[in-house]
């Protein structure tokens, strides 16, 4: 089995571990009525539509 000659700094070590660490940003979409960013498959919070129709009243 083959072993180290040296040992691994701390820093390659946290490098390698943080590789998969990364936070991934949240998908948006445009809202169709309004124009607004909104999440995907979630009610519009600006003007309360989802899919063409309204479903939560907003003033």
């Amino acid at each position: 089995m083959a072993v180290p000659k040296q040992k691994k700094g701390r820093g390659a070590t946290h490098t390698r571990r943080s590789a998969n660490s990364k936070l991934a940003a949240p998908a948006r979409s445009v809202c169709p009525q309004c124009g607004a960013p909104k999440l995907p498959h979630h009610v519009c919070p600006k003007c309360g539509y989802y899919k063409d129709r309204e479903v939560v009243v907003t003033e």
